[in-house]
């Protein structure tokens, strides 16, 4: 199967967004009835500088080449369930995979469970054992916003990182559209609330060929499974847009919709949620797993992401570098905007314009050193397109 390196709207979702690196594509979507019945898109400008950058972060994906860990054992005297591993999909399969993970704690009829790590899926499997009827407790170093889920682009990408084709399990595929199905309707149940911690975007995708004609490909990453036709009844198709309905000079041009987190507002909302039903939180860190032995709760959910790495010696962990920043908010832009072949895309969030890119360094890369020079060059990029 050949690699897809930008994004694709694909019948399922947009797919190979620079820092998702999700592997869905154009191919196979419908056409439009006719390109005069597409709607133009409304675009203010983004004002693109640099001297409007407020932020730039950088996370480490944990990328497992099987896909997410999600086991029981038996170790220290407790039962640890181990759910981590998500790689670029960890906001977007959270409630699904969180679901998966819970029958696993259940199965051993707990009233009290803890929780390692209050990151993307620390803090959903949490919220799912709360409506479990469970009393739960995270442990962590960190809390929102220090954890590396703070710094995710945002996007609905569940199939982004999240196995190689080579290394993906007989039934995975049938899980993962389960997981994927089950956080798709939670998210559409959290849309409306204050602070829009989920919403709808339109987008613009640009090519400078047609989007059938796949990019160069190279050997920086492995190969990736195509899932998101699995799920293809659940998203909108893109529609390829006429050059009198968007103001880019690129030569191709398709208008998408994407579901999109603002992240700060929904962490912000699982962690008021947690709070309320009675959830506790205690700083900690632990060298070992054995410390598990001396939690209270007879039952531990192990959900430290790439921390994992070190903290059980899992080195099918691999790291995935990302950096991504934010330009000043402008509530005025609603849509988002991508530069296929071009390293670039720009997502508006209430926190900022999002910026992201994805190096060819990227993958195997557990380096968390700020470069802001390649965010200044993605914003240099960026304020081309309005030039």
């Amino acid at each position: 199967m050949q690699r897809r390196h930008f994004l694709g709207a694909a019948p399922a979702a947009l797919g190979a967004v620079l820092p998702a690196r999700a592997n869905t594509s154009f191919e196979g979507t419908s056409a439009a009835p006719g390109l005069g019945t597409v709607p133009a898109l409304a675009t203010a400008p983004m004002r693109a500088s640099v001297d409007r950058l407020i932020d730039v972060t950088v996370c480490t994906r944990p990328f497992r080449a099987q896909g997410p860990r999600i086991e029981a054992e038996q170790r220290h005297g407790k039962t640890i369930v181990h759910h981590y591993g998500h790689g670029g999909s960890g906001w977007s399969l959270s409630w699904g995979s969180a679901r998966v993970a819970m029958a696993l704690v259940l199965a051993r009829r707990p009233t009290h469970v803890a929780v390692i790590g209050s990151g993307a899926i620390g803090l959903t499997t949490a919220r799912v054992a709360q409506r479990s009827g469970l009393r739960v407790r995270i442990y962590c170093k960190d809390r929102p916003p220090e954890v590396r889920s703070s710094a995710a682009t945002g996007l609905w990408t569940p199939d982004s990182r999240i196995c190689t084709t080579a290394a993906m399990p007989a039934a995975f595929a049938s899980q993962w559209e389960a997981m994927a199905r089950s956080s798709f309707k939670t998210y559409q149940s959290l849309l409306g609330l204050a602070g829009e911690p989920v919403e709808w975007r339109d987008g613009i995708a640009l090519s400078d060929i047609p989007f059938d004609q796949p990019l160069a490909d190279d050997d920086t990453e492995p190969d990736y499974p195509d899932l998101a036709a699995r799920i293809a009844d659940i998203h909108p198709r893109s529609q390829p847009l006429a050059p009198h309905q968007h103001p880019f000079r690129a030569p191709y041009a398709r208008r998408f919709t994407q579901m999109t987190f603002n992240i700060a507002s929904y962490q912000r909302l699982l962690m008021d949620d947690f709070l309320r039903e009675g959830g506790e939180l205690e700083t900690r860190e632990f060298a070992h797993p054995r410390e598990f032995g001396g939690l209270r709760e007879p039952v531990v959910v192990n959900c430290t992401g790439y921390g994992a790495r070190a903290l059980l010696g899992d080195d099918s962990i691999v790291p995935v570098r990302g950096q991504t920043a934010r330009l000043v908010p402008q509530p005025e832009v609603d849509y988002m905007l991508s530069y296929r072949g071009h390293n670039l895309i720009a997502i508006p969030r209430r926190d900022g314009i999002l910026v992201a890119t994805q190096e060819a360094r990227d993958f195997g890369n557990a380096d968390a050193a700020v470069d802001r020079g390649v965010s200044e060059r993605a914003v240099e990029r960026l304020a081309e397109l309005f030039a």
